[in-house]
């Protein structure tokens, strides 16, 4: 009997596995949250500086690895145990045990919900390797949510990756058959540079970034074309109510840019597990 077999009569073990590597998991995702924007703000740095011909900055661009996870703010290298998943934040009582600073709440919140999305995938797969790679999209999504929500960037070094791992995955059909997948990437790509150019044609302004274009094509590879129309439909109407909430709670000003990309990471997430629920909802 193999491991999912086994794991297939152990529901309540399959899902504890499923919640504790979520956590330690949503520890890792934290540091790419927080260094992959950094190192692509130092690389532009030097970038420009070569271009415009001056002495390039001596700062060091923090790798995924490398430097060990410490203290922002007075960069105390982190013990063990401050390392821990919610429970390290717990024992700190949310501040820094060297300097006292409050540590943000990002860092349980996203353990948490990391470990939600692992749950609710293997509660919706079941064992096998369909589970894994739902836990793994959910996973980047949530990364690139953060990300996006905090720089309004959307990084290929994480996007582009997980489209070629969408249409990976469905060469065997695991979410949608091959040929759908690769029309989806297609289709999710030229559908928003389409309403980009449009409306950039009306009003002489940009109305998204490159990267949501790129998002929605690894959304299209994962669940294939049939899925544009819901994700789409599905994370307009949503960011459309949280800017509007924005609005009235005077936490957002009318011209203010607001990324796009949580939105349809959020909305492919759903379609990806709650499809048949949607569906019938509207039936």
């Amino acid at each position: 009997m193999g491991a999912w077999e086994a794991l297939q009569g152990q529901p309540e073990l399959w899902l504890l596995a499923c919640a504790v590597v979520g956590l330690v998991v949503g520890s890792f995702l934290n540091v790419v949250i927080l260094r992959v924007p950094a190192a692509l703000e130092a690389q532009w740095r030097r970038d420009a500086a070569e271009f415009l011909e001056l002495e390039p900055p001596q700062e060091q661009a923090p790798g995924i690895i490398w430097p060990p996870s410490h203290c922002p703010q007075c960069k105390t290298p982190l013990r063990w145990w401050q390392n821990l998943p919610l429970l390290g934040f717990a024992l700190l009582r949310g501040r820094c045990g060297a300097c006292g600073k409050s540590i943000s709440w990002q860092y349980p919140i996203v353990e948490l919900l990391a470990a939600v999305v692992a749950v609710w995938a293997g509660l919706r797969f079941g064992p096998g390797w369909t589970a894994v790679g739902a836990i793994g999209l959910g996973w980047t999504l949530l990364a690139l949510t953060v990300i996006d929500q905090r720089t309004q960037l959307l990084p290929d070094s994480i996007v582009l990756p997980l489209l070629w791992a969408g249409l990976l995955i469905n060469v065997s059909g695991t979410f949608v058959p091959l040929e759908q997948a690769v029309i989806g990437a297609a289709a999710g790509y030229l559908s928003l540079w389409i309403v980009y150019q449009a409306f950039l044609l009306l009003t002489g302004k940009h109305g998204m970034g490159f990267g949501d274009f790129k998002l929605l094509a690894a959304l299209g590879a994962w669940m294939g074309w049939m899925s544009l129309p819901w994700i789409v439909l599905l994370s307009s109407v949503v960011g459309l109510a949280w800017a509007l909430l924005l609005l009235l709670a005077r936490r957002m000003q009318r011209d203010q840019p607001m990324p796009f990309g949580p939105f349809l990471a959020i909305a492919g997430w759903i379609h990806l597990l709650e499809s048949d629920t949607l569906l019938a909802l509207l039936a």
